[in-house]
């Protein structure tokens, strides 16, 4: 093998990555978390009287929430129109 065939043999001779893994660490472990942390920091503004912050936070959070949930829903759905039209033979 000579050095300008590396590349080619690594990518040949390398583990698939765990993407449904990866995710379900994400949602069991880090987004519980990071929610714990923006709740903290809600609770902290409001009890510092700055409610309308808050709320307006609070409204950003969740329309976020729903624009990521509903990738995740175009993506599951797009995967399985593609494989309708396009059945492996």
């Amino acid at each position: 093998m000579q050095l300008r065939d590396a590349p080619y043999y690594i990518a040949m001779h390398t583990a698939s990555i765990n993407t449904s893994g990866i995710i379900d660490f994400f949602l069991s472990k880090i987004a519980p978390i990071l929610l714990a942390i923006l709740g903290i920091i809600f609770i902290a503004r409001a009890n510092k009287g700055e409610v309308s912050r808050v709320l307006t936070s609070s409204t950003i959070a969740i329309i976020g929430l729903a624009f990521i949930a509903g990738a995740v829903t175009l993506v599951l759905v797009g995967g399985g129109l593609v494989d309708i039209l396009f059945k492996k033979e």
